[in-house]
């Protein structure tokens, strides 16, 4: 069984999907901060590299124009995060990133993949909503925000039919 990930609306000739190292580092943090008030630090990201969650970049033309972070262990995938520069948005560079994340999910055998988004992120919830992720809940006060906390979002797609 196989997602299918080649999607013609997208081009890559000169881009390629290729494990994160710690040399990128520097360049995701400043996507990162650029993109969250409050980003994930050096060293959750390091943490990620070393202990073996799958830490993916999308580079063309040698920039990075998307990341994402997974874990998949007994049978689950857990998205923890993608992300696009802003400048980059809008180009289908996160749904590409997506569709890898899937397929990595797949290959290592998990069944469902699993994430959460916050519930302002009007963009990122249609994106899974059309890949096929249903909503399992809410997690209340889960994400830091400008004002106090904000809810996510759980989704969970089952890999059987990606």
């Amino acid at each position: 069984m196989s997602a299918v990930i080649n999607e013609p609306d997208i081009t890559l000739a000169e881009g390629q999907f290729r494990l994160m190292v710690e040399d990128d580092l520097d360049d995701v943090i400043s996507i990162e901060e650029a993109v969250y008030p409050f980003p994930w630090t050096r060293g959750i990201f390091y943490d990620c590299l070393n202990i073996g969650y799958l830490c993916w970049v999308l580079e063309l033309n040698e920039k990075i124009v998307a990341y994402s972070v997974m874990s998949v262990a007994v049978g689950e995938a857990h998205l923890l995060t993608i992300v696009v520069p802003e400048s980059e948005q809008g180009k289908g560079y996160g749904k590409k990133m997506l569709n890898e994340m899937i397929q990595h999910a797949v290959d290592d055998n998990a069944s469902t993949m699993y994430l959460e988004v916050r519930v302002s992120n009007k963009a990122a919830i249609q994106l899974y909503h059309q890949r096929g992720f249903n909503e399992l809940g809410i997690r209340n006060n889960y994400y830091p925000a400008e004002h106090g906390r904000e809810d996510a979002l759980i989704l969970a797609l089952d890999l059987s039919f990606a």
